[in-house]
């Protein structure tokens, strides 16, 4: 079984951890009431130790998933889903104070497009909380501009930004959102290339200095057919059974097994050229499968049906993760495969072991508050995301943070 995950990446549920909906309500107050007492007069957060590399920018980060906006959605969500009150900040005000603060000093040292880096995740951020033409004028230029970015997967380029035009083109039925996904859907297309050594079909990055081919959530085929199966009803019918046929494929040629659990390399080189070959977390690993390929459709493949439950057996034998309780490497992150899961399929057992893993985050992020003598105030790496996980297992979602769920 330990070839499929590093055991030193995890740890043991902590025992004795019953479910309790009160404490999780507490802590998500309790997060809440952290997050806005450390808001800087600039109206940003500073940046954590654990989140500090290299320069940082004046006032913080300000994207979506380090930064401002991704702690002024999360806010904002939990205020409107009744799950927290308020006291100092307006959403719109500091929204609309981070993507000024961007454009002065953007995170990564110009402005780009990028949905979870850059503008796009930014605007739409604003747009949902405002609902301001201008800013959506803005948004449909930044994804316009970022379909041919060539690092082909979500963080930087079309995979992820055409998530905005999805959401956008739900929330407003404008025709010319719809027409903007279909472009990144024509531009993934003739990306996704048969390769015969893997056997399938997958994408090349060009990433960081290196070509690569990636197969997470993070970077790689998850992440890329995530939007293709979120809006495959806007596709043709020859290119939604296409799309179909490949991810099944791609899943099987791709997948690792140890009895009835699965998991999937970072991608096709092994051992990793910089570190353990096998991750269990969203960005890389069996998690990230099943939030990405949660779409595909029930029923469809018997195959792709048993791969996703065989992933969440190895994200629930894996354990919660020793890097913290944060969603692109953290324990919540791991437990939205279960809730996903348990959308899916129905079966409790999924819900139980979210909420698992959600007391056990509670106590990871208690203990790293206590160690660093502060709060960790980013979206997918920190407490904010948390918050909302704790949130989605009270009440039953399996949506993740301004990713499924901009809008309320």
């Amino acid at each position: 079984m330990n070839a499929l995950f590093d055991p030193a990446r995890h740890e043991p549920l902590a025992p004795g951890l019953a479910w309790d909906e009160a404490r999780a309500r507490g802590a998500i107050q309790a997060i809440v009431h952290d997050t806005e007492q450390a808001c800087g007069a600039d109206g940003g957060w500073p940046a954590h130790p654990l989140d500090e590399e290299g320069a940082l920018p004046r006032g913080g980060f300000k994207s979506l998933y380090l930064g401002a906006a991704g702690v002024i959605w999360a806010l904002w969500h939990l205020q409107r889903e009744g799950a927290a009150t308020l006291e100092r900040i307006d959403s719109a005000e500091a929204i609309a104070q981070a993507d000024a603060a961007y454009r002065a000093d953007p995170d990564t040292g110009e402005c780009v497009p990028s949905y979870y880096l850059g503008e796009a995740g930014i605007l739409l951020v604003r747009w949902a909380i405002a609902r301001e033409a201008p800013v959506a004028e803005r948004l449909f230029a930044a994804v316009r501009d970022n379909i041919a970015n060539p690092t082909n997967e979500a963080l930087w380029a079309a995979p992820g930004t055409m998530g905005a035009a999805w959401h956008l083109w739900q929330a407003t039925g404008e025709a010319r959102w719809r027409t903007l996904f279909l472009d990144n859907v024509d531009q993934l297309w003739r990306t996704w290339a048969w390769d015969e050594k893997a056997g399938c079909h997958v994408w090349t990055q060009d990433l960081y200095g290196r070509v690569v081919q990636y197969l997470g959530a993070g970077h790689g085929f998850a992440g890329n057919v995530y939007p293709l199966l979120k809006g495959a009803a806007l596709l043709d019918d020859a290119r939604r059974d296409e799309l179909y046929v490949r991810c099944a494929a791609t899943l099987a040629r791709t997948a690792l097994r140890d009895d009835d659990a699965v998991n999937w390399p970072p991608g096709f080189y092994s051992p990793r050229p910089d570190g353990p070959s096998m991750l269990v977390q969203w960005c890389h690993g069996a998690p990230g499968f099943v939030t990405a390929l949660a779409d595909f459709p029930a029923g469809r493949s018997a195959e792709v049906d048993a791969l996703l439950l065989s992933a969440g057996e190895t994200v629930w034998r894996a354990g919660p993760l020793t890097k913290g309780p944060g969603l692109c490497h953290g324990t919540a992150g791991n437990g939205y495969a279960f809730l996903k899961l348990h959308r899916r399929t129905g079966d409790a057992r999924w819900l139980e072991r979210a909420r698992a893993f959600a007391m056990h985050a509670i106590g990871q992020s208690e203990r790293a508050r206590r160690e660093h003598g502060r709060g960790r105030h980013s979206l997918w790496t920190g407490d904010p995301g948390l918050a909302v996980y704790l949130w989605h297992c009270i009440e039953g979602g399996a949506d993740l943070p301004a990713l499924d769920l901009v809008s309320s």
